[in-house]
């Protein structure tokens, strides 16, 4: 409605659900009125930042298409979905552990952030961040619960920075990145609980019998690039794993026959 102005609002302080999608605000302040809001939806606005006064209750927002430059100032107690799609975000610093403590899932798509370094939110459990220039992964050991990570079209190269303590990461996707070798896609040997893996439009979905050589090296996944793993496929990557070993431990000998 092109509105500017929300001060009006100030006086429905029992307000649960607000959306103020689509208008022309800078300034949310009027809100710090409503301390019974649950869920806040203000996309496409004019917001530069996402920083309000704490609400208590506060469980849902939604700052997308706005331009927001960075993640200071939200510190709502039981805020447990963030969304910050297609602003311009160039760092992930800024979240507090302490102040965002019930954070289970942040949307950060769309935005112009380069790492992951400083991301302190250890609640999360799903974590977009699709569609950024994103060419190093840091500070993800601290992510101990997060269960969903999404980093298509990024500038990934390598895949250092996973860690085995995200111990309950299920579903990771790294499509259209510039992943060229399977000893990258070794390095995530290290999650012990992936399933589900989007390896598709990186240049090593290119290379021949490429299932079977991530499947070899990754052997717990149930699904690849969105299609379930076959059993025969299962079979034939074991064998290629089994046979690898072999070759490995038969270069050691060798190497150890050499050192007598």
């Amino acid at each position: 409605r092109g509105l500017t102005d929300i001060s009006l609002l100030e006086r429905f302080i029992h307000l649960r659900y607000v959306d103020l999608s689509k208008n022309k605000l800078q300034d949310l302040s009027p809100l710090s009125s409503l301390t019974q809001l649950l869920w806040l939806k203000v996309d496409g606005n004019l917001l530069t930042s996402a920083s309000m006064q704490e609400l208590p209750y506060l469980q849902v927002i939604s700052f997308d298409r706005n331009q927001i430059k960075d993640l200071e100032g939200i510190t709502h107690p039981l805020l447990a979905n963030l969304s910050l799609k297609e602003n311009k975000i160039q760092t992930v610093l800024g979240l507090s552990c302490d102040q965002l403590s019930s954070l289970q899932v942040l949307e950060l798509r769309g935005n112009e952030i380069k790492t992951t370094a400083g991301l302190g939110a250890s609640t999360l459990k799903k974590l977009y961040l699709a569609q950024n220039t994103i060419c190093s992964l840091e500070g993800l050991e601290e992510l101990e619960e997060l269960e969903t990570l999404h980093l298509r079209d990024n500038k990934l190269e390598a895949l250092d920075g996973f860690s085995d303590s995200m111990k309950c990461l299920q579903y990771l996707n790294l499509r259209n990145n510039g992943i060229r070798s399977f000893q990258e896609v070794e390095k995530l040997q290290v999650l012990p609980m992936l399933q589900a893996l989007v390896l598709m439009d990186n240049p090593c979905a290119e290379e021949p019998d490429y299932r079977l050589e991530v499947l070899s090296r990754l052997p717990q996944l149930q699904r690849l690039d969105k299609e379930l793993i076959e059993e025969d496929e299962q079979e034939e990557a074991e064998k290629i794993h089994q046979s690898r070993l072999e070759k490995g431990k038969v270069r050691t000998t060798r190497c150890g026959d050499k050192k007598e």
